[in-house]
């Protein structure tokens, strides 16, 4: 008998009627011979709304006590829905992290799962019962409860489907599942059928918001196929597998972008052995993530250093920098929140060359102008100024064919 792990989101959940909806979903799944574990976020808005409460009680809220008030969101939800199948004559369990017991490490709001303990929940799969369970939580060794972080629930949902083994882990959003590009930007942008582990890490790293990075980290690692599907459509939604399922790779499977940059460079610094460490290490120590970097050398024994950072952190960053643009003898600091960064991604583009030359002149074609470069194996980002964002993505998407049904693939 199959084994099918699906997680719902919150606009899935979003109220009692669609909470009755999915029930029937997953109940019609379970009528055609299968076992289901079906894992749930929070009703959309609901943990916006204990976010602001906490806040009304201290302005930097306790993250233990945050992740006790967090919690509640989906315990709702898992007891809702298992309300909801035994109202259509069926039977449920609703379960909680710590009484599956997903075990994670000791830390608040960002926890990372260690191992999930399968007994219970095979138990109450074998007695022919719908196991919900509550995503985005788990417990310490201790028996305190934890959450997981942004994306959480797909992350226990994959989670579970590599600890019981199971057959496929299916993730239900609003959309049908992953495009080309953002369809909201793109009217031709194309969902894809069939994309690899790889490519997916890439688009979600770079800004793709239909899959959690660590999500797929681990379905890539446990070897778990991934199906992203709508809850309101019955049609195929895109499957994330191994590469040697695709029988054939696209030399570009999508372009993405991200408006969430900033660019800060740091100039005149004297071009000596250990410099960078020192401007880096206080920007890791504050928890602030560095992406790009470029170092331009100057005449003079001098270097100009440039990189990016979340925009969210720029403020942070330029404070830290100033510092130590003093302690290093840099000439100055400087820095701009207008950029945005466009990556097109590939598995083709291993054994293929010309595909980073075919973006450069796509954007000279366009009169837009390079910033910054970054490359991987299978992948090229570009940082330009934010207006031209959109512009950017059609002309490549085009430009690269992926408004076609079947775009140039690898030979």
């Amino acid at each position: 008998m199959a084994l099918i792990v699906q997680k719902f989101g919150g606009t899935s959940v979003g109220s009692t009627e669609k909470i009755k909806n999915v029930a029937k979903r997953v109940l019609r799944s379970q009528q055609q011979g299968r076992q289901m574990v079906v894992v749930l976020s929070a009703m959309s808005g609901q943990t916006d709304k204990l976010i602001s409460m906490a806040a009304e009680m201290q302005p930097l809220p306790d993250l233990r006590e945050m992740d006790m008030l967090l919690a509640t969101g989906e315990q709702v939800t898992v007891a809702l829905f298992a309300m909801a199948v035994k109202a259509a004559g069926s039977d449920a369990v609703s379960l909680l992290g710590d009484q599956v017991r997903i075990l994670t490490e000791a830390r608040h709001t960002k926890a990372r799962i260690r191992e999930i303990d399968t007994e219970l929940i095979r138990k109450h799969l074998d007695a022919g019962k719908v196991v919900v369970v509550a995503g985005f939580q788990g417990v310490t060794e201790d028996g305190d409860i934890t959450t997981l972080g942004r994306g959480g629930s797909d992350t226990t949902a994959v989670a579970l489907a590599a600890a019981l083994k199971a057959d496929s882990c299916e993730i239900y959003t609003d959309v049908e599942g992953v495009y080309t590009t953002d369809p909201n930007i793109c009217a031709q942008a194309r969902k894809i059928d069939m994309i690899t582990y790889d490519e997916m890490l890439e688009l979600a790293s770079l800004g793709a918001k239909v899959l959690e990075i660590r999500s797929v980290g681990l379905a890539k690692r446990y070897s778990v196929p991934l199906h992203v599907r709508s809850t309101f459509s019955e049609n195929e939604g895109t499957w994330v597998v191994e590469e040697d399922r695709i029988m054939e790779s696209m030399l570009v499977s999508g372009i993405t972008y991200s408006r969430k940059e900033a660019r800060i460079t740091i100039k005149g610094v004297p071009d000596q052995p250990g410099v960078a460490s020192k401007i880096f290490q206080p920007i890791s120590n504050a928890g602030i993530m560095v992406d790009m970097i470029i170092q331009n050398t100057r005449e003079g024994q001098l270097t100009d250093i440039t990189f990016t950072v979340l925009r969210a952190d720029y403020l942070r960053t330029m404070d830290i920098l100033k510092q130590t643009a003093a302690v290093v003898g840099a000439e100055s600091v400087t820095g701009d929140e207008s950029i945005a960064k466009i990556s097109i991604v590939g598995v083709g583009m291993r054994n293929h060359s010309g595909i980073a030359s075919t973006m450069f002149q796509v954007m000279a074609n366009e009169g837009i102008n390079i910033m910054m470069i970054a490359t991987s194996e299978i992948k090229v980002s570009c940082i330009i100024a934010e207006k031209y964002t959109e512009l950017a993505v059609r002309s490549l998407h085009a430009a690269f064919a992926l408004d076609k049904t079947k775009p140039p693939v690898e030979e």
